[in-house]
């Protein structure tokens, strides 16, 4: 019984190397990636392509386990999800409000160490953040913030909350 079980097991992994999702990988420059309207200096670009840009944005740099079902399955969920949060390649196709609430979650999440994601640290050793990443982060959001509060009305980019009584 067990090895009927064992076999039938090994036959469905078998079966399910042959169906992979689609890749996230884009063809060409991004017409809306946040590089085209805001500044993104090169350091910080640096460090958003090795700790973020595989899931938060159009093109995911896989790695040879990737061709292993049911690790592509998992690794697709969580791109895109990742991207559900944020698309850096898709950020100036967002309305400002968007834009600006989420350049703060950036920092705040760097800062609280929920990203990058630990399951994604534990194979990509390079994307964890130094102490100097962290600030570099830090600056630019702050940086960004400054930038889009004197460009655009504060009210676009802020909720007003209701007066209290």
């Amino acid at each position: 019984m067990i090895k009927k079980i064992l076999i039938i097991l090994l036959i469905a992994l078998i079966v399910i190397q042959f169906f992979h999702p689609t890749k996230n990988k884009a063809e060409g420059e991004q017409e809306n990636y946040i590089g085209k309207k805001f500044i993104v200096p090169d350091d910080v670009k640096s460090i958003l392509e090795k700790s973020c840009n595989d899931c938060h944005s159009n093109n995911t740099r896989y790695p040879w386990y990737s061709k292993v079902q049911p690790i592509d399955w998992w690794l697709d969920h969580h791109i895109k999800e990742g991207k559900r949060e944020i698309n850096f390649d898709e950020f100036s196709n967002k309305s400002l409000r968007y834009q600006y609430h989420k350049i703060e979650e950036i920092a705040e999440q760097v800062k609280k160490g929920e990203m990058p994601l630990n399951s994604y640290t534990w194979t990509h050793k390079d994307a964890i953040l130094t102490d100097i990443e962290k600030n570099k982060i830090f600056t630019w959001t702050d940086a960004m913030k400054d930038s889009m509060k004197a460009k655009y009305p504060l009210d676009s980019l802020v909720r007003k909350r209701p007066q209290q009584q």
